[in-house]
């Protein structure tokens, strides 16, 4: 016996506005039947889970217990560069001169995620 992860739900103040978001970053559109005011709002991944995101009343208040960790198919700088330009903030900065480590950013409504290393960023490491 197993279960399957159908989605990683996320709640927020603003479904269809963070899915927006999460859509632009992913490159993923939403689910063809989401509008704006729907109190939930899919992502729709091409491989995993789908993104649910899922209005509250609630403000987010601490840090995430579970987070997303992104590989970017670009290099990991111009990718945090293009969340930025998104609508996300830099939280803290974990990478190092040799190029390994992360940064963790935040959505519109502060949810954390990583940005790592990308494969051609790992290739040229070992060059």
């Amino acid at each position: 016996m197993f279960s399957v992860v159908r989605n990683v739900a996320i709640d927020c103040a603003d479904a269809y506005a963070l899915g927006r978001f999460w859509s632009a970053v992913t490159g993923r559109p939403l689910h063809p039947e989401d509008r704006p005011g729907d109190p939930e709002i899919d992502v729709m991944l091409t491989e995993g889970p789908v993104l649910h995101f899922n209005q509250v009343p609630e403000e987010k208040t601490v840090k995430n217990r579970v987070h997303l960790c992104l590989t970017p198919n670009t290099s990991r700088e111009r990718e945090v560069e293009r969340l930025l330009g998104l609508g996300a903030t830099l939280v803290a900065d974990h990478r190092h001169p040799d190029g390994s480590g992360w940064a963790i950013l935040a959505d519109p409504e502060g949810n954390e995620f990583c940005v790592l290393r990308s494969e051609s960023d790992r290739a040229e490491a070992h060059t």
